[in-house]
């Protein structure tokens, strides 16, 4: 997955780029898409972190991983627009769907609210707490991948994941426990 490509010249074109660029170019939406909250937040986050990818294609090949550059990349543009005077919060009206209809209606209510829960309850985790999650759990990074997009030493992460997992599932387990009886 993080791997440089074997052979870069000097002048990138733009297949090159698109072929280095495209793959990865989902993982980076649902993390702009997690951190930002709305679609189009990080639909603008996503354009500004490609285009300065583009505007440095010539030197990408310096980097031993282009995708942890550009996860890097983009959680700094993040970052940036979250201290924003500008930055306007708000509910996405694009939530997680449940319902392949292969679950009773009862039962598919009850998976629904537990993911709806369970997302609230990441969105108020600490924000590295919350990226660590996100790169593990949703992106299926390595700890190493993980310590070269985010700068973190890869105990920091496990020490991070460690303390995120356990609040979300006491947190899931007191209000689960409490809606129950």
């Amino acid at each position: 997955m993080f791997c440089r490509p074997r052979c870069l010249s000097s002048r990138m074109d733009p297949l090159t780029y698109k072929k280095m660029i495209l793959p990865i170019k989902d993982k980076l939406y649902r993390l702009a898409k997690m951190m930002l909250q709305t679609r189009e937040e990080a639909e603008d986050a996503l354009q500004d972190v490609l285009l300065k990818l583009w505007d440095n294609r010539q030197s990408l090949g310096a980097y031993r991983s282009v995708e942890a550059l550009a996860m890097r990349m983009t959680k700094n543009q993040c970052l940036n627009r979250l201290k924003s005077p500008q930055y306007r919060r708000g509910p996405d009206a694009h939530g997680v769907e449940v319902g392949s209809g292969e679950l009773p209606p009862d039962r598919s209510l009850e998976v629904h609210d537990s993911l709806r829960l369970m997302q609230r309850l990441v969105e108020a985790l600490p924000p590295q707490q919350q990226l660590v999650v996100h790169l593990r759990n949703v992106e299926g990074y390595s700890y190493e991948e993980i310590e070269e997009i985010t700068g973190m030493t890869v105990n920091a992460i496990r020490v991070n994941l460690s303390r995120a997992r356990q609040h979300l599932k006491e947190q899931f387990s007191r209000i689960d426990n409490y809606e129950n009886q």
